[in-house]
């Protein structure tokens, strides 16, 4: 048996980390093993060590979560206790290189909720990946679908955006088609740049081993034996996504990206992204993988922003 001590800053801290009626402290006892204690200012944690060793990983997050926030509420105690008790886990979950890129730069999913994404992909047909901003959900599709072409186990790569803002407005666009969507295409470029390299993007575009284009030149088609992405997938509507994932052809894989919380169509009009989420659970050989602030890979503040926007979001919600 083990028993160490954490100080807590303040009073109401402590009573933000021990929750009403003390659920928070009955929800971290009961998932690490642990008991804990309020005495004199201080946690008292005791148990088998890593019970101990967990539960303390859990306050001092929860502590963190108080002096960004100033409340906790279930939510952060859940993250908390989730990450806890996939500390020792992550590091060999996030161990798998990926691939090197030709500046040297090993890509590898860096969370454990981009692990998951990455075996979705090889497991299933068709993965819907939704989440935040700076979650991975782009550019670890791009990794995928070159890993696939490098080892010939598809023939071509297409990435495709709808281009809302556009709309049956690109024929009053300056320049030729290409300009025209090169806007809404370009968070495309920038990956497979990284990936890939410029020259070898470029060689792979001009043999048309790799083809970017807008959503609205899927339709009609049949994709087989390729990899396809369809990015800022939450900006397409019900009949654009149907079209899409009805272009699916033999030896073809489909990932789906979108953020949910950002949704640019007109007011009124409900995302394909939504629908899809809604009306297409539980069907064999399709997975969602949900990502969230946790799987945040950008600057530190996008993780603190996102999470800001998600406290007011559910802060209106019970409103």
């Amino acid at each position: 048996m083990e028993e160490i001590r954490i100080p807590v800053e303040d009073q109401q801290a402590a009573m933000e980390i021990l929750g009403r009626f003390d659920e928070h402290l009955k929800a971290i006892e009961k998932a690490t093993g642990v008991q804990l204690l309020l005495r004199g200012g201080e946690f008292v944690l005791r148990g088998e060590p890593q019970q101990v060793k967990e539960g303390s990983e859990v306050l001092y997050r929860l502590k963190d979560a108080y002096r960004t926030y100033g409340s906790i509420t279930m939510r952060e105690v859940n993250q908390a206790i989730r990450a806890a008790k996939g500390a020792e886990k992550d590091k060999e979950l996030v161990d798998e290189i990926l691939l090197t890129t030709p500046r040297g730069k090993q890509v590898r999913p860096k969370t454990p909720g981009q692990k998951r994404y990455v075996d979705a992909i090889r497991r299933y047909d068709i993965t819907f990946a939704i989440g935040p901003a700076g979650t991975g959900k782009t550019y670890l599709a791009v990794v995928m679908a070159v890993i696939w072409l490098r080892q010939r186990r598809i023939s071509r790569i297409i990435l495709t955006r709808p281009a809302v803002e556009a709309g049956e407005k690109l024929g009053f666009l300056p320049g030729r088609l290409e300009e025209k969507v090169d806007p809404y295409l370009r968070p495309l470029y920038d990956s497979l740049y990284d990936v890939l390299g410029v020259e070898n993007t470029e060689r792979y575009l001009e043999r048309r081993i790799i083809e970017i284009a807008p959503l609205a030149y899927m339709r009609g088609r049949t994709l087989e034996d390729a990899f396809i992405i369809l990015d800022e997938a939450q900006n397409t509507t019900p009949e654009q996504m149907k079209m899409f994932l009805t272009r699916l052809g033999f030896g073809s894989k489909a990932v789906i990206t979108g953020d949910i919380t950002q949704i640019d169509l007109p007011r009124g009009q409900e995302s394909g992204l939504v629908v899809a989420q809604r009306i297409l659970q539980g069907i064999e050989g399709i997975s969602f993988q949900y990502l969230t602030g946790e799987d945040t890979i950008r600057h530190p503040l996008v993780m603190e922003i996102i999470r800001a926007y998600e406290r007011a979001e559910a802060e209106k919600a019970k409103e």
